[in-house]
């Protein structure tokens, strides 16, 4: 997997992409790369949905960052989440999953940053 970090850590989500195939007979969802049947997501999309997470949560950190900085009595709760709320709202290309590990990682940072 070739990443910006060229690391992908074991906490972050690799879970099947959602799907449904109406019918009565089960039904295994797979799809055809590169002329092989797959199910789930190759190696080089789970590296892509890993460097778009962690852009955002780069992203994130810069905006609450400057959150805090204009509201100092903000608390990090509320702050985080209200960029929740925000981000379910957007509808980015993000599963549940992917949005529990973005803001875990960008509560680190944060309270991290506030310790110092």
């Amino acid at each position: 997997m070739t990443t910006k970090s060229n690391f992908i850590p074991d906490d972050f989500p690799r879970e099947q992409p959602p799907g449904s195939v109406s019918g009565v007979q089960a039904k295994i969802l797979v799809r055809r790369v590169d002329g092989k049947y797959i199910s789930g997501l190759t190696d080089e999309e789970i590296a892509e949905r890993f460097d778009n997470c962690l852009d955002l949560v780069d992203q994130l950190y810069k905006y609450c960052s400057r959150k805090q900085t204009e509201q100092p009595n903000l608390s990090v709760e509320t702050l985080l989440l209200s960029v929740r709320e925000s981000i379910t709202r957007k509808g980015w290309d993000v599963t549940p999953a992917e949005l529990d590990w973005i803001m875990s990682k960008l509560a680190d940072r944060i309270n991290k940053r506030s310790r110092k």
